[in-house]
This record gives structure tokens, sequence and C-alpha cells, in this order.
């Protein structure tokens, strides 16, 4: 394992500070067949060990390929493009997919640089008869226009309506007074196993359909808080994203969005936007022309079986604060490093993706009711929600990250050898035993040990105090590394 892989994956996917605190010419005839009828018409029943064709002939008329020209500054920030490689995904989402050699992030919408023209191509499907679309915000970012092309060649210019980075959703609007045939988001969740097909323009070659299975559920491929994309094994490649996977019902169940791939083209892990998540981002997008979220302002990680054990809890489930933001809800509220997080209101929070996502759904200025384990007890904090910044917002905690004298001191049975932390908070990581378990987790020489066992550290004595009050051979460390703060748990050696 990367030593570096345990941490910066906790703290990758637990930067939270935002949510609590990521094309298709088609040739053949439309369907002559009433808008109405071709969204809705009845295709439940088919058979899946059959020819899917009827159900391919009741939507493929909504699907359409989306052509982007870029603005200037696109364009030269591009450079020559590199068909939607991980040099222009966000550093998190490299970062994570950069842990997993010869497989790269891939965001198959293909954007071309100078010699393709300053181009994007992608895919997207027709939500209402008066002209909404659906896609990526990555396929339609930085367009100065865009144009959506149906299966019959018939072209039309569509407006932007409203982007959401987070999500990677964007809504698109048609400049006509036509009528037009869309298709209908899904009644029920896909299971795994279930069949799909994918519609798209792998490629700018056109309308194509690849057919698979949902694979998974609730990936988190560290795009953000709110990560719950369906894996499917149909193949998606670059031109797909945008796209919509339909059940066999006709309706989407997802929106084709990222895939993983050593060279852009697909090996059959997809991952797709969930109907669930995108149906609600896009109504806030048609009324609102953006999304607006619920804002608790903390720095959250998962609670593994260990940090559950030293803190005294019964199970993993439950969020883990290891930061705050400055001025946030959270900090004017009295949260702190160190609690866990385990009901919102009537709501069970079993991991730390479902605080983001259950924090992010409620509307800023509610009033908020947080039960808490604190120091092995039970609590309840009110916490008024505030507004979800655009900018990643600064943490509350002060700067560590200045030289510190170097006066050694042991954490004996650690492998480490800490320094006086800078102004005198925490203990600076001087010396690590690469063979050591703090290695193992991904604490490295710079990092600073600021809490053990829930008590704070600056020297030798500070560090004495805080092992006397651990019951046990496993000591629960708040480390604050150059991306954030994390919560770590070390066993003693023996010896």
């Amino acid at each position: 394992m990367n030593r570096n892989s345990s941490l910066s994956r906790k703290t990758v996917y637990g930067l939270v500070t935002a949510g609590l605190l990521t094309a298709s010419i088609f040739t053949s005839a439309l369907v002559a067949l009433p808008p109405a009828q071709i969204a809705r018409a009845d295709v439940a029943g088919l058979d899946p060990t059959r020819s899917l064709n009827p159900l391919v002939e009741k939507v493929m008329p909504a699907v359409v390929s989306v052509e982007v020209k870029l603005s200037d500054k696109a364009v030269a920030d591009n450079g020559e493009g590199n068909g939607g490689g991980n040099d222009q995904m966000p550093p998190d989402l490299k970062n994570f997919f950069d842990q997993f050699p010869g497989f790269k992030f891939r965001g198959p919408q293909g954007k071309q640089g100078p010699q393709g023209g300053g181009r994007a191509l992608g895919s997207g499907f027709m939500l209402t008869a008066d002209g909404y679309a659906v896609t990526n915000n990555h396929v339609v970012q930085d367009a100065e226009t865009v144009k959506l092309t149906f299966q019959n060649g018939e072209s039309y210019d569509a407006k932007v309506i409203g982007t959401d980075q987070k999500t990677d959703l964007a809504l698109l609007k048609i400049k006509s007074d036509k009528t037009f045939p869309h298709v209908d988001w899904a009644k029920t969740e896909a299971k795994v196993g279930d069949t799909v097909m994918a519609v798209g323009n792998p490629f700018g070659l056109g309308g194509s359909v690849t057919r698979g299975i949902i694979s998974a559920r609730g990936r988190d491929i560290g795009n953000g808080p709110y990560d719950d994309f369906l894996q499917i094994d149909a193949s998606i490649n670059k031109g797909n994203s945008g796209g919509p996977t339909f059940n066999l019902d006709g309706e989407v169940v997802g929106i084709n969005t990222a895939i993983y791939s050593p060279s852009g083209g697909s090996v059959g892990i997809g991952f797709a936007i969930p109907a669930s998540t995108a149906s609600n981002v896009i109504d806030s997008l048609k009324t609102n022309h953006k999304v607006t979220r619920g804002w608790l302002g903390v720095q959250i990680q998962p609670i593994s079986a260990d940090i559950a054990d030293t803190l005294g809890l019964k199970d993993t489930k439950g969020a883990l604060v290891s930061d705050l933001t400055a001025k946030s809800p959270a900090l004017k509220a009295g949260i702190k490093a160190g609690d866990a997080i385990l009901k919102v209101d009537d709501t069970d929070i079993a991991t730390d993706r479902d605080l983001a996502k259950v924090i992010g759904s409620i509307p800023p200025g509610k009033d908020v009711k947080l039960a808490i384990i604190r120091d092995g007890k039970a609590e309840t904090v009110t916490v008024t929600l505030g507004t979800l910044p655009n900018e990643k917002p600064e943490m509350a905690n002060l700067d560590t990250s200045k030289e510190a004298p170097a006066d050694a001191t042991s954490l004996s049975g650690f492998g480490l050898q800490v320094g006086p932390g800078a102004g005198g908070r925490g203990v600076k990581v001087i010396k690590i035993d690469p063979n050591s378990a703090a290695a193992d987790v991904g604490i490295k020489e710079g990092d600073v040990i600021l809490k053990i066992s829930g008590v704070d550290v600056s020297d030798q004595a500070s560090v004495d105090a805080a092992l006397k009050r651990v019951g046990g051979n496993k000591v629960l460390m708040l480390v604050k590394t150059a991306q954030g703060q994390t919560f770590v748990t070390l066993e003693r050696a023996k010896g």
C-alpha cells in the first residue's frame, strides 16, 4: 500500500467543509409517434434475453448529442487537449485515481484543444416536451455555444440554464417552441444485477447503445462529499458523458459520467449518477438556476473499528469530526473535533457520506439537532445550518505548518520522534520508523499530532499524561497533515 494512501483517502473524502461544511449525430429516422407516446410507450415485461430493439426504438429519439464550442480561455487553458484525461480533473479526484497503477480517471466527453477547433462532444437526453435537456457539467463547462442534435439529424441551439459542479450535472433548454420526445426518471431505485442499457455518442461515432448490468451501488470515486455513483459494466467511452442509462421500462436510472481506464477506452467499469440524486438537482436548477445546500462546516471521516473501540462506540456507524471551519455553524454551536455524529434530527447517520448528503439536502437557515457522542457520553447539539460557500472555507485551527524547535521527544512504542509544534500547539513528527504502524497508516515527517486520547499535546509532559489515559494498547491520535486533519488509531508496539 502507498504509505500515504490511508491518510490521503480519508482526508480527500473527509474534506467535506464544502457540504457539511465533482454527443451524437444520429443518422436513422425518428420513430413517427407523438412525443407523449415516444416518452412513455409501454416496454414493461421486455425479455432481457431477447433483442433490446423495442427499448431502443422507444427511447433513442429522446437522446441527443451535445456539441459545445469552447471559450477562447478554455481552449488556451486546455492546450492541445487530452481527451478527458487526468490533467482535466480536480486535484482530489486525480489523486484518488492515481492510487491505482495503470488506471486513470476519464471524464468520457473527449474535449478537444485548438486542433479540434475548440470543441467538446458529449451526450444528453430530453427530459421534458418543451425542450429541457440534461447532461454533465463537465461537458458544457466553459461553453460559448451549445448545440443539441437528435437522431433524425435535426439540430437546435441550446442555452445552459444552470450547472452544479459538485454533482457534475447541467440543465439545458432548447431555443424552440416545438414539442420534443422525452423520457422520464426511474420510479424505483436501480438494484445490483438489474439489466441496463447505456445510450450515447462514443468517440463521436453517433448514437450507440450498449448493454450491461448494475455492478454495484453507492460508489465513492473521490469526486466530492455527494458521491453515490452506480457502477455499470455497459461500455462507456469518450463522448458518452451526460448520456442516459435506461432500465428495461425505458426510464432513466443514471447519467453516465466517468470510467476507469488505462487508455481512455472502456474496460467495463463505468460510473453513473443515480436518478434519485440527479432528479432533485435538476429540479432545483430548473426552478432556481442553481443548487443551494445546507452547510454545517465540519471536516469528517469514517469511523473505523479501531476508532470505535478507542472512543467506546458500540459499532462503526456515524461520522467523526476531525476539524471545523472558521466561523462555521458547527463551531458556533459548540461542535468539537472528536465528536461522533450519529443522527441528524430523526435520520440515522451510518457513514460520513450519509452526513454530507443529509446536511446538503436541508435548506440553509433551518435548525437541526445532532445526536453526538463526546468523550463517551451521548449529547444533543442544535445547529442552525448556513449556506454552502462556493469557495473552500478556511479551517478554524491555527496554522501548525511553520518551523518549530527540533527538541526531540519520543513517542515510545509508536516508532515516532516528535518536537514542539508551531505556537506551542501539537507535536511535530521529526523522525519516523518506516516499518512502524505509524508509517503504515500514512503518518510522515512534518505531520503534527494535535491530540492523543482526546488530550491536547505540546511537549513530552503532555504526551506522557495523554498516554496514561489509555486503557489498552490502542491510542487515538488527531493528526494534521498537508491535506487537513484526520484521526488515526495506533497500537503500541509490544516489548
